[in-house]
């Protein structure tokens, strides 16, 4: 499944911790709000932080190392 831009439906990468196109991102945010945005959304999913809503085991792993250290 492709991921598109939510504003001008571009394709974009489908690792993208956004779906914001770069281009539409600048316009909206600003360049260096944008690259803040995506440094900051890029460090929550190492840190496993970014699927919190979601429902996986994936989310259940990252919880339980939380909870038991």
């Amino acid at each position: 499944m492709v991921k598109h831009c939510i504003y001008c439906k571009c394709e974009i990468d489908q690792n993208s911790v956004v779906d914001v196109c770069a281009r539409c991102g600048y316009a909206v945010w600003g360049e260096k709000m944008f690259q803040a945005i995506i440094e900051n959304m890029e460090g929550a999913r190492k840190t496993g932080s970014l699927d919190q809503g979601s429902i996986s085991t994936a989310s259940f792993k990252v919880a339980d190392k939380l909870k038991y250290g």
